[in-house]
Parts: C-alpha cells; structure tokens; sequence
C-alpha cells in the first residue's frame, strides 16, 4: 500500500534557488544572510508594517524579528520586508485623511508583489493600526499561502497628571471641543495633549484597530488571544514566535486562508464584533476581505446576525474600559468561549492552529468572577447589534449606523448641511450647530473624498460640546471606532454619484430610526424627484496621482470599497 504524497514544502521558493540557471539569484541571496543549507528551507516571508510615523507601529521591527526568529528556529528562513501605513489619528481632520483607506489596497498590492515576485511558500503579517490590518489579511487571502496574521498589540492607557483617571488619543480629541466651549483652558489641554500616549500600540478602546484584530482572532487568522495583548509585553513577543513557527506548521498541513475564510468565519467574526462593541469600520473592512477571499458576504448579513447577537463588553468609546483591560482579565477567549456555548459562534471553523475554534476554545477559563469589564449573556449592554444598517429614501443602498442605545433608539431633526469635514467642525467650534441639528457632511465618501475620511474630529468636537444627545451626524464618509453618539455613515450612494445625499438643503426634516432602521428625507416624493432631476456632478477634486486612480476604480461602501470588484 503507497504512503500518502508529501506535501511540497517549497512551492514557490523551488523556482527562484533551485538549479544551475538560478545562480545569479542565490548570489544575491547569500549577500542578505542565506547560507547553503538555507536554500533547501521553506522562505517564510515576514511582513512588517513597521512606521516611525505612528506609536501604533513604532515596535514592529523588533515584532518582526521574533516572528523572524520563530519560523527560522522551526526549520524554516525567514525574509523580512516591509510595507507602508499611514497614521489615521495625526492625519485625522485634514486633507491627509483622505489617503488612509486608499491605504489598505496598498498594502494589500505591496505584500502581494513582494510575497509573489520572491517566491515566498508561507507568510506571516504584522499589522498595527487600522487599515494596515485588513490590508494585511487581504493580501493573504489573494495570494493564498500559508499564513498567519499577528496583531501588533494595544496601547496602554494613559494617566492624567491631576485627575489620574485613564486618558487615550478619544481623550484628546474630545478635549479640542470642550476647549472650544471655554470648559477647559490651554494649559488643560496641553496636559492631556501630554499624557493621553504614553508608548507603543493602537489606540486602546475598542476602535478600529482592536475591533479588526478581534474579528481577525475569530475569522481564524491569528492565534489565540493575539488580539488582546499588550503591544510592549512578554505575551506578545511569544505571540510573533509563536505565529512564525505556526506559518511553517501551516505549509506542512497545506492549509491556506481561503480553506479558513468561509462565510461561516465570517459569520463568527461579525458576532465578535457586536458583542465586544466593535466600529463601524468593521463593516467595510470585513465585505472587503470577503470579496478578496470570494465569499459572499453583504451589509444585510450584519442585520441578519445582529438580530441575536448582544452587546457586552462595556469598551470605550461609549463604556468605559479599554482594551488593556480586557486582556488583564484574559483577553477575547473567554468572551469566545461564552460565545460559543451559547451556540452563537460556529465551532467547526478551521484556525491556524490547524485546529477547530471549538478546540481551541475547549480548555479555555472564564472571566474572573469580580470583573465587569464583560457582562454575561443574561445581563447585555444591549440586547441586539450596535451596528445597523439603515435603508431609506436616503440611503437606498445603504448606511451603517453606531447605535449603543445611551444616545437613544430615534432622532428627528434640521439638516445643517457641509460639503467637507473641515467646514462642519470649523461650524461646531464656532457654536453654529444646535441642539436639534443634523449635521449633514457629504462628499466625502470612497470616491467624492475621494478616500472616505472618517469623521473623528466632528463626532468629537460634538462631544466635547455637550451635544452628543441633541445633535446627529449623518455621513457618505465614515466614522473612527472612537467615534460615539447619534452618528449614521457610509450612505449610498454617495453625493459624488447623485445619492440623495446631494440633495439635501438646510433645514430639510431628517428623521433616523435604529428601530426601524430607517433614514428618511421627510419630504414628498415629487420635491426629492425635482431636485433629482436638477442635480449635476462637481468635477473631480484630483485628476492625477493615487487619489484620482483609487476614486476611478473604487466600489460603493456597501460593497466594502474595493478597487478590484471587476477584475
């Protein structure tokens, strides 16, 4: 009886060393650390997204070096190369905003061009801050090799100087609007300008970088607990290690991100995300991993499985832990493992532990019994999905809503209408906006941006104004994770296209309802229609460079804005 076939353990690393007519790249090869047994070994490739741009990714060389360090001490070589990544909150407010979604498909291409022309037989990504995350995972599925993904870690929280209460980047933010309204002076804002980052890691609540490294951890793509280390600990300096020999063990199984991301992972991963409280930007991020990895995935799916699915972790923005608290009482197993139990999450999904989600989870311990940073089941936050996709005659493909419930479930107001960020939070400093306001901010979506800069700085100055509970703030663009209060993004179709949108004027009623999950323009049909009519494009804010091409190829934020949905 023949043995099974060995699995090849160098598919791609074969073509470029092996043989007399690959000299002149062995050569170059030797020049970079491989010596003559190295040829013989599988390449891991290690993806580094390490920036001195952000604190998110400041740490990742040395991350990389101990991803190195495992894969070469499992019988592999390792090659680390880097990629790019862009700082959301420095950019945040400006015209710079505009490129950090244009982002993610860049690091998707870049990881893809160079894992693909080196001939890379598995893979290991570091990400550390939002869009390099989902960057990352994309370029994974494309090129479908053995990978694992590692999330660079949280921040820890800062302490305030006076107060001595925990203070984080949303701090800041939220003080610039509490400035604004005389609450506090310059010298109190320097104080938490000062204070609020104190080292590495992403921004600590449960914003977009801790909520896409959670929803990674339950698509299966990172060991686990990955997602709930802190970025300067033991645990995850072990995690990277750990994670290079875990790609090796991967090429030997044959098991590929796309034998992982099925539309069940997918289904977990949207129910991690509404229990832990996650960001909208979860929404866009994960259709477009799933459109990568071809699986069927729509905005509807986030209604259909927010409608049993609770909020209970009680995380920043709208509670009041972060994220390093969360990983003191034993980080997003325990709450899987809940979860799980409960029959939300789907136990037979393949990890690349090489095993189930069930077995990963089987011995896992709960929470202690004194925190409160996690309720149970019986005792939610919210006992359905924060998350909602609103349709309507404004939104007729769609609008992803953040709603927790302490802002209230409906808002009817006055449109107070900006064509840009930058003129509705330059409105809001200077008291223009109202209590009974909704702040319409529109060409800013994926193509009218073009880039869909997320709303941060207005959703904070609102804040910091007193106003989260009496003003609304309806968007084509989209939202920070730490963004809170009544706010409604990713309308479609955008202004940019002639979606309603467009069509708003001051004062129009607006009426958002997160019961119903209704947007509505409240005026008769035949005046929308008249106006419809009337409507004519504004010409492209870029013509040339990265902006102009990624708004010529890029999809509607219902479709997850992705560059490549025709191909």
């Amino acid at each position: 009886m023949s043995s099974p076939a060995q699995p090849n353990l160098r598919p791609h690393s074969s073509i470029i060393h092996d043989g007399p007519d690959r000299a002149p790249a062995r050569s170059m090869l030797r020049t970079v650390g491989f010596g003559d047994a190295d040829f013989k070994k599988s390449v891991v490739g290690i993806a580094s997204t390490w920036s001195m741009v952000t604190p998110c990714n400041m740490h990742i060389d040395g991350l990389a070096r101990e991803a190195e360090a495992g894969a070469n001490a499992a019988g592999g070589k390792a090659i680390i190369f880097g990629t790019i990544t862009v700082s959301d909150g420095i950019s945040m407010g400006t015209p710079g905003m505009r490129y950090s979604l244009v982002s993610r498909e860049v690091i998707a291409d870049s990881i893809e061009t160079v894992a693909g022309a080196e001939g890379f037989d598995a893979l290991v990504t570091i990400g550390g801050c939002d869009k390099n995350m989902p960057g990352c995972v994309m370029a994974m599925a494309r090129l479908n090799r053995p990978s694992v993904f590692v999330y660079g870690g949280t921040i820890l929280p800062g302490i305030h100087p006076d107060s001595k209460k925990e203070c984080d980047i949303v701090s800041v933010f939220e003080a610039v609007g509490q400035h604004s309204a005389h609450k506090i002076d310059d010298s109190a804002l320097r104080k938490i300008e000062t204070c609020s980052i104190p080292g590495p890691g992403s921004c600590g609540g449960m914003y977009t970088a801790n909520t896409m490294a959670s929803a990674i951890e339950a698509l299966g793509l990172s060991l686990p607990n990955s997602s709930a280390q802190i970025a300067i600990s033991a645990e995850k300096k072990a995690d990277c290690r750990q994670a290079g020999a875990a790609a090796l063990d991967l090429l030997g199984k044959n098991i590929r991100p796309r034998d992982i991301l099925t539309k069940k992972a997918f289904e977990n991963a949207i129910t991690v995300v509404i229990a832990l409280g996650g960001s909208t930007n979860a929404v866009l991020h994960l259709l477009a991993i799933a459109h990568t990895a071809r699986v069927k995935l729509s905005i509807d799916d986030f209604t259909r499985i927010g409608k049993k699915v609770p909020v209970l972790a009680d995380l920043k923005p709208s509670g009041k832990y972060g994220m390093a608290h969360l990983s003191r009482i034993g980080g997003l197993p325990p709450l899987m493992k809940m979860l799980l139990d409960a029959g939300l999450l789907h136990g037979d999904c393949l990890t690349v532990t090489g095993r189930t989600l069930a077995e990963n989870l089987k011995n896992v311990a709960p929470y202690p019994a004194n925190q409160d940073v996690v309720r149970p089941l019986s005792d939610p936050i919210k006992a359905d999905s924060h998350l909602r996709i609103l349709y309507g005659n404004l939104a007729p493909d769609g609008a992803v809503a953040k709603v927790t419930g302490k802002e209230g479930l409906n808002f009817s107001g006055k449109a107070i209408t900006f064509e840009s960020e930058e003129t509705a939070l330059k409105a809001i400093l200077e008291g223009r906006v109202k209590p009974g306001h909704v702040m319409v901010i529109r060409n800013e979506g994926p193509r009218g941006g073009p880039g869909m800069r997320e709303m941060l700085s207005p959703t904070s100055a609102i804040m910091g104004k007193g106003l989260g509970k009496t003003v609304a703030l309806i968007t084509d663009g989209r939202f920070s994770g730490g963004s809170h209060g009544f706010v409604v993004g990713h309308i479609t179709p955008e202004a940019a296209v002639g979606g309603p949108i467009a069509l708003i004027k001051n004062g129009d009623p607006i009426i958002i309802d997160a019961v119903k999950n209704q947007l509505t323009l409240d005026l008769p049909a035949k005046e929308i229609a008249a106006r419809q009519k009337a409507w004519k494009p504004k010409p492209p804010k870029e013509t040339r460079g990265v902006l102009a091409k990624y708004a010529s190829h890029v999809t509607s934020a219902s479709e997850g804005a992705v560059t490549d949905k025709n191909l």
